[in-house]
């Protein structure tokens, strides 16, 4: 429940509560006995299932497929018989799963849901689908500068796309644009920030885009430090080593990338380049590491 506590405020944040109902299929699926069950599987063939894209190719390299992997299709067209669905959203990765909820329906004598796929956006890596496990995403519970970091890091290229997706902008105003900068008369980096301040806006309000704009420039183009910097406090030691530091602030997922970035020399402390797996002794001290992380430790006496 404190999952779906979170994507209801995320969500809320892109749909209005009042017009929106959230139902949880724990409602009906708990009530669905093995009778039931078995009569759902029985409204849909194996061999429509090894049609999907993935499940093809995994049975013809002879890739173990689990039976589990077989119904979730089938649970996901059951919650559409339920709701009587009129119309059901997904990626265009999903297309396979909301057909199948289509073909079910017609089963249970109801009328076959439209069905609406969206385009797959790519995060910030520019490769792979913006995910959190990818950690290329971009939070809609981030704070405006994080947002606007990430959105000034994707290439040029995706940003057309981002573009088409997520602003408000016409089609034919984002056209204009990219004709401008294919033609030298927006750079593409300002054009990147209009892009930025846009989607920030949107989550944090306006002011708080153009602080975010203002504070990314001043870091980027200035070689500023930001106005707000995570704290760190350890005593010292071991729990005062760079790596252990860069671990437990998760500025890295593991003491390996850690060292690996502070030997490549990425790692910055009190604006000096450090290559070396230090303990920091009793003190203050302002890590960044890359172009855009930052942060404050505090390193107290061991304690007696």
């Amino acid at each position: 429940m404190l999952n779906a506590e979170t994507y209801k405020e995320q969500i809320f944040k892109l749909l209005d509560p009042k017009k929106t109902k959230i139902e949880f299929n724990s409602k009906w699926l708990k009530k669905l006995n093995s009778i039931e069950f078995i009569q759902l599987t029985s409204k849909y063939t194996l061999a429509r299932i090894l049609e999907r894209d993935d499940f093809e190719k995994r049975y013809k390299q002879n890739i173990p497929i689990s039976i589990h992997e077989f119904l979730y299709p089938l649970i996901q067209g059951y919650d559409s018989v339920i709701l009587k669905s009129d119309l059901e959203l997904g990626g265009t990765d999903q297309k396979f799963n909301l057909l199948v909820g289509r073909n079910i329906m017609s089963h249970y004598n109801l009328n076959p849901q439209c069905i609406l796929t969206m385009p797959i956006l790519e995060g910030t890596d520019g490769v792979k689908k913006m995910s959190k496990s990818y950690d290329n995403y971009i939070g809609i519970n981030e704070p405006p500068t994080a947002q606007f970091g990430k959105i000034m890091s994707i290439s040029d290229d995706l940003m057309w796309k981002f573009y088409n997706l997520l602003s408000k902008k016409t089609l034919s105003e984002i056209t204009t644009l990219k004709k401008n900068v294919e033609n030298g008369q927006e750079h593409p980096k300002k054009v990147k920030e209009q892009l930025a301040v846009e989607l920030v806006s949107h989550f944090h309000g306006n002011s708080k885009a153009q602080e975010a704009c203002q504070e990314f420039n001043s870091i980027f183009t200035h070689g500023g430090i930001p106005n707000e910097i995570p704290e760190y406090v350890c005593s010292f030691g071991d729990e005062s080593r760079l790596s252990t530091i860069l671990k437990e602030t998760t500025l890295c997922s593991s003491k390996g990338e850690a060292k690996r970035l502070i030997k490549q020399g990425s790692l910055s402390l009190d604006s000096e380049k450090v290559k070396e797996d230090i303990e920091l002794q009793q003190g203050s001290y302002l890590i960044k590491l890359g172009k855009k992380r930052f942060l404050r430790v505090t390193v107290n006496a061991p304690y007696v």
